[in-house]
């Protein structure tokens, strides 16, 4: 039996660069669907899941020339910190709201630790490329946890 590689099931992103040729929408198009979905609520990683699926456009920034996120800060949609940060910080939120009421639960205490050192190393991250500002600290719930 050959080995079987891992990490396979996700969907492949469009090996081309270009706009694909039965994609008729126009970049202003796209652009307005892009904003009319993040004012119904949609974080960017969802509002391309919904294009692709239901709109049938693979990417966005072949068409228009920016990505789901340009486009939300240039009509002042963009949320206030990254959607994968903002993610991380909710779970580790409910995580110490758990902790709060189980104090010897060991195993999410150390996964409430793996979740913060996430948190840091993205901050870093974002820190450096100028997306968050410089003085952004991550101020953990609960001080007596870690």
């Amino acid at each position: 039996m050959p080995k079987q590689e891992k990490g396979k099931s996700h969907s492949t992103r469009p090996v081309s660069k270009r706009s694909p040729s039965w994609c008729k929408y126009q970049p202003e198009e796209v652009e307005a669907l892009v904003i009319k979905l993040a004012k119904e609520g949609y974080p960017p990683s969802r509002i391309g899941t919904i294009l692709r699926d239901q709109y049938a456009i693979p990417l966005v920034k072949p068409i228009t020339g920016k990505t789901i996120t340009q486009i939300l800060k240039d009509a002042g949609l963009a949320p206030s910190t990254p959607e994968d940060l903002g993610e991380l910080l909710k779970k580790a939120s409910r995580l110490s709201a758990h902790l709060e009421k189980n104090k010897k639960d060991l195993h999410n205490k150390r996964a409430l630790q793996l979740i913060e050192a996430k948190i840091h190393k993205l901050a870093k991250y974002y820190k450096r490329e100028g997306v968050l500002p410089p003085n952004w600290k991550y101020e953990p719930k609960i001080a007596s946890i870690t």
